[in-house]
């Protein structure tokens, strides 16, 4: 299986596969280039596999946008077939990293962190956006005016994603117990039409849902903390890592590719989250250029460990983790720097 490619992604990719033995047990593996005798030709290189699964999903604008363009087809070329998975929520995209049914999945960092401390072996190798993508919210004309009149209240939020965490975070700050909640465990969809129907009280949404449900029902975003919000992470399994790195190269590379393109075209970015979406293009903006923080470091490191520090004994607390220990060991292998630190988005094809 050959194909032609550009010298710097096999440099990249042999380099990776070394800085692999650092990351975690078990990984380690390297991808040896085949010999060639022309050194003024590019060089044919094998990939180390002829599959490359991937999410995308409406809250990970770079998806869509490297999706569109169509990128990772053409810079892998007819050896590598490219297959697209939607994902609906992080809760989704843990799933079908932990059943192998895509190698690389778009989550929020608490979801990652939650699924690597209950067993899921994944690591996380960018961060594609800082987002202010959940708040809780409540329907038009709601006498709902604070966080502490959540008690006895029904509440809509999809267990295992970020809204959910939110409302973790956000009932523990006005001393509102969990127990006190009804929490309704719908997708993120159906959350947001079941506030709309009146069926629960608010809802921990996400966005693009929620901005949609501001501009088109009238609900009104109870509460709203950034900090609660624990950035866009783009995960991998490990196998997946171990076996093909130069794929996973590819895949950062053209996520970088994609955050530059998006920063340059915002209109041209909402565009195609509002087609995905199906969503007003006004609200697609919203989303884009006053909740997206798409300038934000790539490299996984120190700025997200703190945040999933303080997020990880709520989850202990909440029964969603058994223990500290789960929380640790996970936070101690989950961020994998390697791939972001050596991304170069000119090695992506147009």
């Amino acid at each position: 299986m050959k194909i032609r490619t550009l010298a710097s992604i096999t440099a990249a990719s042999a380099a990776v596969a070394l800085m692999l033995g650092g990351c975690a047990a078990g990984e380690g593996s390297s991808i040896e280039a085949e010999p060639t005798t022309d050194t003024d030709a590019v060089e044919a290189e094998a990939w180390s596999s002829d599959t490359l699964t991937l999410d995308f999903a409406t809250y990970n604008p770079l998806s869509l946008i490297i999706k569109e363009q169509g990128w990772l087809e053409a810079t892998l070329g007819d050896d590598v077939a490219v297959t697209w998975v939607q994902s609906a929520g992080s809760n989704k995209a843990n799933e079908a990293l932990r059943a192998g049914a895509i190698d690389v999945g778009s989550t929020a960092g608490s979801a990652a962190l939650l699924a690597r401390a209950n067993g899921s072996p994944i690591q996380t190798i960018s961060i594609f956006t800082q987002p202010e993508w959940a708040a809780i919210v409540v329907p038009a004309g709601s006498d709902i005016t604070s966080v502490e009149q959540l008690a006895g209240r029904s509440v809509a939020a999809t267990k295992g994603t970020d809204p959910y965490f939110f409302l973790l975070q956000a009932l523990e700050e006005h001393g509102v117990a969990l127990d006190a909640v009804e929490v309704q465990n719908l997708q993120h969809a159906d959350g947001k039409a079941a506030l709309e129907a009146g069926s629960v009280a608010a809802w921990a949404g996400l966005d693009p849902l929620m901005a949609a449900s501001e501009a088109t029902a009238g609900s009104t975003l109870l509460y709203r903390n950034i900090d609660f919000n624990t950035y866009g992470f783009l995960n991998a399994t490990e196998a997946f890592l171990e076996a093909s790195p130069d794929l996973a190269q590819v895949v950062v590379d053209a996520y970088e590719k994609a955050r530059a393109w998006a920063i340059e075209n915002p209109e041209e970015t909402a565009a195609i989250l509002a087609e995905v979406a199906a969503i007003d293009p006004a609200v697609a903006q919203t989303v884009i250029t006053e909740r997206t923080n798409l300038e934000v470091d790539p490299i996984p490191g120190d700025a997200q460990r703190a945040v999933l520090e303080i997020v990880g004994p709520i989850f202990v607390e909440s029964g969603d983790v058994s223990s500290q220990d789960l929380i640790d060991d996970a936070l101690a292998v989950l961020l994998n720097d390697t791939f972001a630190l050596a991304a170069d988005a000119s090695t992506i094809v147009d």
